[in-house]
This record gives C-alpha cells, sequence and structure tokens, in this order.
C-alpha cells in the first residue's frame, strides 16, 4: 500500500512538473494581446441585421439547425419530433422528417445534400436519405451510452458524433460500425465542429474544456483551459488557426491553435446569461452568439466588443447558423421559430 502511495505522489509531482512547463512555454509565445495586435484596426461600427423571414411550422421547441452545403437549404430538428428541410429563399418546407424519438437534440446535413441525421436522448445517431421519394432511414448508430449532443458529416460515408458519455465517434456509415472513439474529456461532449480541411474537429464539454483532435490518428492533440463552466459551442475560425468556443459562465473565448493558449474573451458584465450556440462571419470578424436572454448578440472578434444584437426570439436562442456563402445568419429558438438575418 505504501508503495502504491508513493509511486501516486512521485506521479503526481511528474504531473505538477509537466504542468509548470507547458505553462512556461505558453508564456514564452504569449508575446502580445489581442487588443494591442488590433490597435490600428478600424471598428467595424454598429452591426444591424434585418430580419427577412421567419420560418414557422414547428410546433415545439428547436433544438438545432444546419445549413447545407448550397446556402439554400437548411435542416432543423424540434422537439415536436420532426426534422424539417426548408428552401429558406422562398421560406417553404421541402422535406418532413418524422422522428422515433421526439427528444432530439441535434441535426446535420451531409454535404452532398442527400443526407441528414440527427440525434437525442435516444443515445442513437440516425441517419435519412431525404432525396428518396420519402425519408428513408438510412442507418441507427447505436454504441454511445449517453445522449447524442452534436453530430457533423464528413462524407455520405462518414460522420463524428458527440455524446454525453463523454466520447466523440467517428462511424462508418456503409457497416453502421465505429471506426475511431475518441476519449479524453472528463465530462458530457456538448457540441463539435469540423476543420475546413475536415482533418481536425474539435469538441467542447462539461468539463469547461475544449479539445483539438486528429481524425485519421484518433487522438487528442490540444487541450485548452479557461472557461470555468459547461462548453456548449464551438466553431473554428475560418483560416482554422484559431477557435471560439461559449460556454454557461456567460462568456465566449477565442483559443489560438499556435500558441496553444486563449488570446482574448468576450463578456459583457450586464450580460448575465450563458451561451447556448455561435457561429462566425465567413471572414471571422463578426461572432454570432445565442444566449439563454433570448438574443442573439453579436461581436467583434479582434476587438473584443459587442457590437450588435438580433432581437425578435420569445424564448431561448438555441442555435444559430452562418451559410457557406455567408449571406446572412440564421437563429433558432426554444419559440419554435426560425428567424433569417442579414
Amino acid at each position: 500500500m505504501a508503495a502504491e502511495k508513493a509511486e501516486m505522489d512521485k506521479l503526481k509531482k511528474e504531473c505538477d512538473g509537466l504542468r509548470t512547463q507547458i505553462e512556461a512555454a505558453r508564456k514564452a509565445v504569449n508575446d502580445g494581446s489581442m487588443s494591442a495586435a488590433a490597435g490600428s484596426v478600424a471598428s467595424v461600427g454598429r452591426v444591424q441585421l434585418k430580419q427577412r423571414k421567419t420560418l414557422k411550422g414547428h410546433l415545439a421547441k428547436i433544438y438545432a439547425m444546419h445549413w447545407a452545403a448550397d446556402s439554400r437549404q437548411m435542416v432543423s430538428a424540434s422537439q415536436d419530433g420532426k426534422l424539417l428541410v426548408w428552401d429558406t429563399f422562398t421560406g417553404n418546407k421541402l422535406v418532413a422528417v418524422p422522428l422515433k424519438s421526439a427528444w432530439v437534440m441535434s441535426v446535420a446535413f451531409a454535404p452532398s445534400g442527400n443526407l441528414v441525421a440527427s440525434g437525442g436522448l435516444d443515445n442513437i445517431c440516425t441517419v435519412y436519405n431525404i432525396k428518396a421519394a420519402s425519408p428513408k432511414t438510412l442507418r441507427e448508430l447505436d454504441a454511445h451510452t449517453g445522449y447524442l449532443s452534436c453530430c457533423r458529416f464528413l462524407s455520405d460515408s462518414e460522420i463524428i458524433t458527440a455524446s454525453g458519455d463523454t466520447t466523440c465517434c467517428l462511424w462508418d456509415l456503409e457497416t453502421g460500425k465505429q471506426k475511431t472513439i475518441f476519449t479524453n474529456h472528463i465530462g458530457d461532449c456538448m457540441s463539435l465542429a469540423l476543420s475546413p480541411d475536415m482533418n481536425l474537429f474539435i469538441s467542447g464539454a462539461c468539463d469547461s474544456l475544449a479539445k483539438l483532435w486528429d481524425v485519421r490518428e484518433g487522438t487528442c492533440k490540444q487541450t485548452f483551459s479557461g472557461h470555468t463552466s459547461d462548453i456548449n459551442a464551438i466553431a473554428f475560425f475560418p483560416n482554422a488557426n484559431a477557435i471560439v468556443t461559449g460556454s454557461d459562465d456567460c462568456s465566449c473565448k477565442m483559443y489560438d491553435l499556435r500558441s496553444d493558449q486563449e488570446v482574448i474573451g468576450y463578456q459583457d458584465p450586464s450580460l448575465n446569461a450563458g451561451v447556448t450556440s455561435l457561429a462566425l462571419s465567413n471572414s471571422g470578424r463578426l461572432i454570432f452568439a445565442g444566449y439563454d436572454d433570448f438574443n442573439c448578440h453579436i461581436w467583434d472578434s479582434l476587438k473584443g466588443e459587442k457590437v450588435g444584437v438580433l432581437s425578435g426570439h420569445d424564448n431561448r436562442v438555441s442555435c444559430t447558423g452562418v451559410p457557406e456563402d455567408g449571406m446572412g445568419v440564421c437563429t433558432g429558438s426554444w419559440d419554435s421559430f426560425l428567424k433569417l438575418w442579414n
């Protein structure tokens, strides 16, 4: 017993030593602040977007939405037990997919536009073919032991899921089997985002950490700490050199992958609500963050200032998304409506 304790103490010491080394390495590359670097950049001014459309059709809280690659179609998931595929130009519904389990938390559109996937408290990621005459269930991916919080397609044959069982998972849709299990978080995984080249992904979890993973190696490459509560939302900066996170601690943060640390935080003392979702403009200059205060607040990512607000929902903004062409932003809410702004 004594030997084991000595061993444990030795390992603890080693961990602390490594921690100090990491901190020192981070300090060495931390040669400036974002506010100083962005000091000479012109300010964005007040960002005022107009509400262009309200998409009505869901009968209960909307939990998730995702744009198709064509920047025109969009899929939304609601706890009325339906996935709806929308033509956002006309506001018409194109496809309605009835779900076996109404407790849906996540939805994703495949890059090809042929498939959508969803999952939630049923612990299953279900993939549907929406190009069939009527939506067909293509696969039920059933191996997570916790709820499914997020899913994203790599292609029509691969998808990554994040779950309340603390793991993320890469699936082969041909076989319906797990290819890689990504384990490192010690709290429920809440969100994930793919890098533009699809070789990396990032995840945010209830252990208040964000992690960077290599899809090909199946390993965790970097860990980012700093939040004091659950990370609910995460996104890559468009150039893939930085990530942005949103948390229940009422703040968003930007972490730089190259210097391996936080570069700037986005918080307003008067804004006492958790961040539920976030999306970045195509330039990366604007961060659209959905909050529990029923609004979507717009931040200037360089200056760390709040530059606008999208208000119109009567309940929590649960999801936000910017289409690939960057021509607007969509907010979805527990008030059962989706709104398009630009």
